[in-house]
């Protein structure tokens, strides 16, 4: 059913604050929006309330939430930019020149005793990407996606591809001492903001560690989780540091089980890095999902992560390219009018959203009500 969206180059957590928000951002699908059943006059109140509670709470160098590092500051401007703000904003402007002067030597776009640098940086790259069509930040770029690329897992640390750790990313330097998918998927996402497609070496790498993350055995993956694991096509945290890490815990033979938030990053991952919608890997993944679409929970984790799975689903369906998504009983969803009725339930009478479940810092508003303005964006309807 799916056809994959010629987004870009198709063919060719605080630690766990990371989960956040496989997190961010490429640029909505465009070609697909009018398609969609969205109400214009709601929806922009809807984000014109977001937009100015998230203003309000900015600090006076530019910075939100700055106990948190820089991330949700990145976060705050791609909102703002994919709604409308331009990087001439004084606002956007203002934080922007606070993730300008965030770059270290190493070309880290992070504080200088941060624990999670890649994690920081990834976004850092994909905010200025969007803010850079005057190529005002393209040596600062240079220079971030250099680190980026040089804390993957590679030969570079004496990894080789049979090692679990081979291609993905962890927090980086300073910081945890193994590879995860949320990661490894911020790192692909930073690359192909950047305009790299499939045949990025560090994206071929990184597609290694994201194939072994799958509940699939498979010639791309044969690992005793995957022999272990149900089949079932989804994804998990991390196949690396023993015996691998999942939110969802295990199954009973010992394999880990999917959850909604990385199965999703896992797709998209793969569509930036040109797998094609009939291999194998793609039609599991699309197979798990089909069973457990919702947008009541983050499957099976309840409210954990809650606002960060909505950001992962939204950028993934609208990766590829269809305005309709088909579940495993033949209901197809108008994704993008579903996503704004649940968010416009979910908004607080102040502009921003919350959640109450503290798991991965979604208690804080400022990245929540980001985050929840990213999604928005990739709803556009055309306005009236």
């Amino acid at each position: 059913m799916f056809r994959f969206a010629q987004h870009r180059s198709w063919k060719t957590p605080l630690l766990t604050l990371l989960a956040l928000a496989t997190v961010l951002c490429s640029r909505p699908s465009p070609a697909d929006e009018s398609a969609t059943n969205v109400d214009s006059k709601p929806y922009q109140a809807m984000v014109d309330r977001g937009i100015q509670a998230l203003l309000k709470a900015q600090d006076a160098d530019g910075a939100f939430s700055k106990q948190m590092g820089i991330g949700v500051t990145a976060l705050a401007i791609e909102a703002l930019l994919r709604n409308g703000r331009t990087p001439d904003d004084p606002a956007v402007a203002k934080a922007l020149k606070l993730l300008e002067n965030s770059l270290r030597d190493d070309g880290a776009i992070a504080p200088t005793k941060s624990r999670i640098p890649n994690y920081e940086t990834c976004l850092a790259i994909s905010t200025l990407s969007s803010a850079n069509q005057d190529g005002r930040y393209n040596e600062l770029l240079k220079k971030a996606e250099k680190f980026v690329k040089g804390v993957q897992f590679d030969e570079a640390e004496d990894k080789q591809t049979n090692d679990l750790s081979y291609g993905g990313s962890g927090y980086g330097r300073g910081g945890s001492g193994r590879p995860d998918l949320s990661n490894t998927a911020f790192l692909i996402d930073a690359l192909h903001d950047l305009g790299r497609d499939g045949n990025d070496e560090a994206i071929q790498k990184a597609l290694v560690f994201v194939s072994r993350c799958q509940n699939l055995e498979s010639q791309y993956n044969t690992t005793k989780l995957a022999a272990e694991g149900n089949q079932d096509g989804g994804f998990f945290y991390t196949v690396a540091e023993g015996a691998g890490s999942s939110p969802a815990g295990q199954i009973d033979q010992g394999g880990l089980r999917s959850y909604g938030t990385m199965t999703y990053a896992g797709l998209k991952s793969m569509i930036y890095a040109g797998v094609t919608k009939d291999d194998i890997r793609v039609k599991a993944a699309l197979g798990w999902l089909k069973k457990n679409y919702t947008l009541k929970e983050n499957p099976p984790l309840g409210s954990d992560g809650l606002y960060y799975y909505y950001h992962t689903l939204a950028k993934c369906l609208s990766a590829m390219g269809e305005p309709l998504f088909e579940d495993s009983h033949g209901v197809r969803h108008d994704w993008r009018k579903e996503i704004v009725e649940e968010l416009a339930k979910r908004q607080k009478e102040n502009g921003t959203w919350v959640n109450t479940n503290r798991k991965w810092m979604e208690t804080d508003p400022n990245l929540v009500t980001a985050y929840s303005l990213i999604v928005l964006s990739y709803c556009r309807p055309q306005m009236n």
